[in-house]
């Protein structure tokens, strides 16, 4: 690994850990030259699928476009950033599980939609809103009618849990 400071090619590995949901290596460093530390991050390089448009156009899957999506809907939401990445690691590592090699932009706004339900409703209903093309009014209803209607179910579901106690 080449020195970010002097550019010298002899480095040190001084520790090694891993890094976020273990999918990475976090490692420091030191130049043997300049004795400068510095931090390196490892992760296997995974070939995501090519993504199939609606219009069947195929182009390479960009993290850039689902960061953008997920931020965009999650604009002003009380969201920490590390749910954020983890979320979106998810829908990547669901995306490599598949073993396909092109996905439908569809499975992709379906698994984004999966995660941004669990993460905040207001956001989940932005993202469907464009994601579904609503309409009406009336569209919008439907999603928020389904979204009370599982948040009614979860909250029996813990209490008949919490009653057989």
């Amino acid at each position: 690994m080449q020195c970010p400071f002097c550019s010298d090619n002899d480095t040190r590995v001084i520790d090694s850990r891993l890094a976020g949901e273990g999918d990475s290596v976090r490692r420091r460093r030191e130049c043997v030259a300049c004795k400068e530390r510095f931090t390196t991050f490892e992760t296997a390089e995974l070939n995501l699928p090519r993504v199939i448009k609606s219009d069947g156009v195929r182009e390479p899957f960009w993290e850039e476009k689902l960061s953008a999506g997920f931020l965009r809907a999650l604009e002003k939401r009380p969201v920490k950033s590390e749910d954020i990445d983890a979320a979106m690691s998810r829908i990547k590592k669901r995306l490599l599980s598949l073993g396909e090699r092109e996905v439908p932009s569809m499975k992709i706004g379906e698994l984004v939609m999966d995660e941004l339900q669990d993460l905040d409703h207001v956001a989940y209903v932005r993202f469907a809103s464009v994601y579904k093309s609503f309409e009406d009014v009336n569209a919008f209803r439907e999603v928020i009618d389904a979204l009370e209607k599982d948040g009614k179910n979860e909250q029996l579901t813990l209490t008949a849990v919490v009653g057989k106690k």
